[in-house]
C-alpha cells in the first residue's frame, strides 16, 4: 500500500512557492498581494496567507520533543491540565461546602481567598474532607498578610502530613498596587520575599512568587505585550531572589505565571508555546539546570472582551480561549463564568464554566495529545514571530532598569493603557468586533435590571481611578465593550427609546443590505428599529415613518439613486425627524449642500456617531 501511494505522489510534480504566488497574483487580478492577503497584526509582525515546509526550516525549536528543553512543546509528556474554580464563602464551613461541591463536579484545582485573621481551626474547617494530595490549592490574600498566612498554611500541611505531596500556590504580588492603584508596596519587597520563601521552603510543591500578567490582558494589552512584560516580571523575581542569596533553581521553582487568554485563537496558542521557550532561556542564563527551567503556567480567560449585553456570547469567547490554553499545554485553567461582569456568578454560571473544560477534557479528549500544534507551519511561525517581538520588549525593559523600575515610573502601565485605548478605538470603528455589542446586537434586550449593585465590572461608573493621589499612572480596566454598554444603558435610563425607521426604496439588493447595516448600527444604542420591505415612492415612505412617530429616518437605497431620492426625502421630512443617508455616495457633497448632514457607513466611528445621536434625542 505504501509503495502504491509513493508511486501516486510521483505522478505529480512539486509546486514551488513561486508558482503558488504566481497563481495567486493571477487570481488577484492586479490587486496588491501584500495589501490584500498579508495580515499586519497588532502584535507587530506580518502573517502570510500560506506557509510551507521551507518556512519552518531553521526555526531553533523545531525538532524538540514534548518535555525537552526549551519546552516549546510542553514541560511534560502528557497534556493533562487542572480545572480551577475560585471558591467563595462567608464562613470557613461555607467555603468548605462550596469547595466540596465544585470538586464533586470535576474541579481539581481551587482558589481560596484567606483573610489576615484566619486561624488553624479555620483551615481545618475549610479543608475538611478535601484530599490535599490530589486537589491543588491556590491561596490569595492581602499582600501584607502573605508571610503570616504562608507560615500558618505550611504548619497546617505538616501537621496533616500533606507537605510532601501537596501542590498549590500563595499569590504574592507586591507589584499589584502599582499596577492597579499607582502606589508602591508599603514594605521592602526583597525582605518580604525572603521571609515568604523561608516560610514555604519545606513544601516543594508550593509556589509563592506570582507573575499576574492576566492583569495586563484585562487592561487591553496585546499578546506580545503581555508576554514580554510577563518575562520581565519573572526576571525581576529571579534577579531579586538570586541577589539575595537563593540559587537559580530555588528561585525559579517558586515562580508561577498567571496569564490571561484573549480570543485570538491561534496567536494565544502560540503565545504559551513561545513563553515556555523564552522563560527556559532566561532561567538557564541564571545557571539553573534544565528541570528548573520549566515554566509553571496557570491561564485564565479574559475579562477585557466580556460583555453585559448578549452575555451568553461570553460562553463562545471563553470556550475558544480555554481551547487555546488547553492545546498549548498549560498546567491549569480557570474559565470565568459568563455573567461575571454584572453580578456575582450563581450556581448555573459556575456549573457551565466548569463544564466547558470538562467537555474539552472528557469528551473532546484534548488532554490525550501533547502539543497537537507541533509541526504546523502556521503555528510554528506564529510561535517564532511572537517570541521575537516579546523578546525585543523584554530586552527593552531590561536595558531601561527592569520591570520594577519601569513600574515605579508608570511606563509599563502607560504602554498597556495606550494599547487599551487603541483597542477601544478599534471597537468603536468595528475594526474589532464584539458580537452582540458593537455588531449584530439584540435590539430588544435590556440589561439595567440585571446589573447587581456593589463591586462589579459593569459600565455603571464603579472603577478604579486611573491615577491615585501621590502615585503614578495605573492600569485602566475598562472592558472593550464598556463604552457601548454605557451608551445603551443611558438609553435605558432615559425611559425613552428613540425609533429608527428604515425608508427602503429603489435597488432591491442595496436597500436590503443597507437596511440591515443601519439596523445593526442604531441597534447598538438600544433604539427601536422599524425595518421595511420597500416603498414605491419617497412620499409613501415618509408618510409611513411619520405614522410610526419615527425620531430618525434612514434612507436605504443605492448610490446611483441617492441623488434623486435623498433631497426629496429630506424636503418631505421638513425637520419632523432626523434624516440619515446609509452610505457614502459619490454625490455626498451635493447632498450636503442641500442641508443633509448625517451619513452612516463602514468608515464612520460608530460609537462617536451614536453618542451624538443620544445627546440630541435623550436630552
Amino acid at each position: 500500500m505504501a509503495n502504491n501511494q509513493e508511486r501516486l505522489f510521483d505522478m505529480f510534480q512539486p509546486v514551488s512557492t513561486e508558482d503558488w504566488v504566481a497563481k495567486i497574483n493571477v487570481d488577484l487580478k492586479g490587486a496588491d498581494f501584500n495589501k490584500k492577503l498579508v495580515w499586519r497584526t497588532n502584535e507587530g509582525f506580518n502573517v502570510q496567507p500560506f506557509y510551507r515546509r521551507s518556512d519552518v526550516k531553521g526555526l531553533p525549536h523545531i525538532g524538540t520533543l514534548p518535555g525537552q528543553f526549551p519546552y516549546v512543546r510542553g514541560t511534560k509528556d502528557s497534556n493533562n491540565w487542572l480545572i480551577r474554580q475560585q471558591i467563595d464563602g462567608e464562613t470557613p464551613s461555607d467555603i468548605n461546602r462550596n469547595a466540596l461541591h465544585a470538586i464533586d463536579r470535576g474541579v481539581d484545582s481551587i482558589g481560596i481567598k484567606l483573610s489576615g485573621d484566619v486561624t488553624e481551626a479555620d483551615l481545618r474547617e475549610i479543608f475538611k474532607d478535601i484530599d490535599l494530595e490530589k486537589i491543588e490549592v491556590n491561596v490569595s490574600c492581602c499582600m501584607g498578610k502573605a508571610v503570616k498566612i504562608a507560615k500558618l498554611f505550611v504548619d497546617f500541611l505538616k501537621k496533616e502530613g500533606k507537605d510532601n505531596k501537596f501542590h498549590g500556590s500563595i499569590d504574592f504580588n507586591p507589584f499589584k498596587r502599582l499596577l492597579r492603584h499607582g502606589l508602591e508596596f508599603p514594605r521592602d519587597i526583597k525582605e518580604e520575599a525572603l521571609a515568604l520563601y523561608d516560610a514555604v521552603k519545606d513544601v516543594a510543591g508550593l509556589t509563592c512568587f506570582a507573575v499576574d500578567s492576566y492583569m495586563l490582558n484585562n487592561a487591553g494589552a496585546y499578546i506580545t505585550q503581555e508576554l514580554g512584560y510577563a518575562l520581565a516580571w519573572g526576571s525581576e523575581w529571579m534577579s531579586m531572589l538570586t541577589e539575595a542569596g537563593l540559587s537559580a533553581c530555588e528561585a525559579a521553582s517558586r515562580i508561577k505565571f498567571n496569564m490571561g487568554i484573549s480570543s485570538n485563537y491561534f496567536m494565544e496558542l502560540a503565545k504559551f508555546r513561545s513563553g515556555r521557550m523564552l522563560w527556559a532561556e532566561i532561567v538557564k542564563a541564571y545557571g539553573a539546570d534544565d528541570e528548573c527551567c520549566k515554566m509553571k503556567v496557570h491561564a485564565v480567560t479574559s475579562q477585557f472582551n466580556q460583555t453585559i449585553y448578549d452575555a451568553h456570547v461570553n460562553l463562545l469567547r471563553s470556550m475558544t480561549e480555554t481551547m487555546s490554553a488547553a492545546l498549548a499545554g498549560v498546567d491549569s485553567i480557570e474559565t470565568l463564568p459568563f455573567d461575571l461582569q454584572y453580578k456575582k456568578p450563581d450556581e448555573f454560571s459556575e456549573r457551565i464554566a466548569r463544564n466547558q473544560q470538562l467537555l474539552l477534557r472528557e469528551e473532546s479528549h484534548l488532554d490525550k495529545v501533547v502539543d497537537p500544534a507541533g509541526g504546523s507551519y502556521y503555528i510554528e511561525n506564529l510561535t517564532s514571530s511572537i517570541a521575537k517581538v516579546a523578546w525585543g520588549l523584554f530586552d527593552s525593559v531590561e536595558e531601561n532598569g527592569g520591570f520594577y523600575a519601569l513600574l515605579k515610573k508608570g511606563e509599563i502601565q502607560n504602554s498597556v493603557n495606550k494599547s487599551g485605548v487603541k483597542r477601544h478605538s478599534d471597537v468603536a470603528r468595528r475594526k474589532e468586533i464584539l458580537l452582540g455589542t458593537n455588531q449584530f446586537p439584540n435590539f430588544n434586550e435590556k440589561a439595567l435590571d440585571k446589573i447587581e449593585k456593589g463591586d462589579c465590572n459593569c459600565a455603571c461608573g464603579c472603577k478604579d481611578d486611573v491615577v491615585a493621589d501621590g502615585g503614578v499612572e495605573s492600569l485602566l480596566f475598562d472592558r472593550a465593550g464598556s463604552q457601548f454598554e454605557q451608551l445603551r444603558l443611558d438609553t435605558e435610563r432615559s425611559g425613552r427609546r428613540p425609533k429608527v425607521f428604515m425608508l427602503t426604496i429603489g435597488n432591491l439588493a442595496m436597500r436590503l443590505a443597507r437596511a440591515q447595516f443601519s439596523s445593526n448600527f442604531f441597534g447598538c444604542a438600544g433604539y427601536e428599529i422599524i425595518d421595511n420591505i420597500g416603498f414605491n415612492s419617497v412620499k409613501e415612505g415618509v408618510d409611513a415613518a411619520m405614522e410610526q412617530n419615527a425620531d430618525i429616518v434612514v434612507l436605504c437605497s443605492s448610490d446611483d439613486e441617492y441623488a434623486e431620492y435623498a433631497p426629496e426625502a429630506f424636503k418631505e421630512l421638513a425637520g419632523r425627524a432626523m434624516f440619515v443617508v446609509a452610505g457614502a455616495p459619490a454625490c455626498m457633497e451635493e447632498l450636503q449642500a442641500v442641508g443633509i448632514e448625517d451619513f452612516i457607513h463602514v468608515r464612520v466611528n460608530v460609537l462617536e456617531t451614536l453618542v451624538k445621536f443620544n445627546a440630541k434625542l435623550l436630552n
